[in-house]
């Protein structure tokens, strides 16, 4: 009786460990917006992020699934992360230009899966079923664009069996953007500023119509002086900057926006003559760009601002601190968002490398 017994407890224990085995490897399939199945554990506790726009996306929902960042934070980034994510190790990239992980070092991160967010052509395709294919771990692909940034955050909730939460910052964004495109909306095309987004030291490089990386120009009721080159990046001679003359200058650039207001070569341009110039605020990540990420849903809102000053009367700080609380995850005082929208006081440069 006794032996009967305790083989009916073992066979029992058995069974229980299979039921566990089999609960934690369980999988459920999830359609990404590239368009493709992928079988996603249920219970998803450790993430790595393929790039900075869905390290930036990942941690506004979720900082505590995050295996770890692209690259290292700058010291004066660290006071707008909420404490746990200052901690965290950088393993690098996986897309875009400049990637610099291996499978080595996914299989290393232990990630129950991979995100991506950004452009869904077939490159970002392939490269998401080949490191799938490879390390075994899933790896989805979400719409990266400004427009989609609501349907972005609620597929990564349903991902992460987080959507309430997810669902809560989708609507925060939809009523930005939709605030802003209400205001905006009733400034004739003829009377929207024409903006230049420089980039690099020089500012001699920009995004022309149509890029992801300039968005929110037309977004925040301006218009992008760089038209044609087909949605990219690109370099432009001083020529062709004062040939557009715009009246308006956005950069990431503190060192670029104070030798421009001396530059011989920039002296005839109207936004230089009417010291026009904006720096976008850089902690923890850009406002306006580099990463294309959610991080410009606060620069929208003060792009914006800057452009149409009458059509937005709220005080920026007070954007500011409802934005990080909500998205980043830190309580700011006055003093600190007062800080942030001075990127001379609060670092010289973007929080993270780009």
């Amino acid at each position: 009786m006794m032996a009967r017994a305790s083989g009916r407890r073992s066979l029992a224990g058995a069974l229980a460990v299979l039921l566990t085995l089999d609960a934690a490897t369980a999988a459920r399939p999830f359609t990404d917006a590239a368009g493709r199945t992928v079988e996603l554990p249920d219970r998803i506790e450790r993430v790595l992020a393929a790039g900075p726009p869905a390290a930036v996306l990942l941690y506004t929902l979720a900082p505590d699934s995050m295996a770890g960042w692209v690259s290292a934070f700058r010291p004066e980034a660290l006071p707008y992360l909420e404490p746990r994510s200052r901690t965290l190790p950088a393993y690098g990239r996986l897309t875009g230009r400049g990637g610099t992980a291996n499978v080595e070092g996914v299989l290393a991160a232990r990630p129950d899966l991979i995100v991506d967010s950004g452009s869904l052509g077939p490159t970002f395709a392939s490269l998401a079923d080949r490191v799938q294919a490879q390390t075994g771990i899933p790896y989805i692909l979400l719409d990266g664009s400004f427009a989609r940034m609501p349907e972005t955050y609620r597929q990564l909730g349903a991902a992460l069996g987080r959507q309430d939460a997810a669902d809560a910052l989708a609507a925060s964004v939809a009523a930005l953007t939709g605030a802003v495109a209400k205001a905006v909306g009733s400034v004739p095309e003829d009377k929207r500023p024409r903006v230049y987004y420089a980039r690099g030291p020089r500012g001699l490089e920009t995004g022309f119509a149509g890029s992801i990386n300039t968005e929110l120009l037309e977004a925040a009721g301006g218009r992008n002086v760089a038209q044609g080159g087909d949605g990219r990046l690109g370099a432009v001679s001083p020529e062709q900057i004062l040939a557009w003359n715009p009246e308006v200058i956005v950069t990431l650039d503190p060192a670029f926006a104070a030798a421009v207001r001396s530059d011989p070569l920039w002296r005839d341009v109207r936004a230089v003559q009417t010291g026009r110039i904006y720096v976008a605020p850089l902690q923890p990540f850009p406002w306006f760009d580099a990463p294309p990420g959610v991080n410009r849903v606060i620069g929208l809102r003060w792009l914006a601002g800057l452009l149409h000053p009458d059509l937005f009367p709220q005080p920026m700080t007070e954007v500011v601190r409802d934005f990080y609380h909500r998205f980043y995850h830190v309580d700011l005082d006055a003093a600190q968002a007062a800080a942030l929208l001075d990127p001379a006081a609060s670092g010289t440069r973007p929080g993270a490398p780009r």
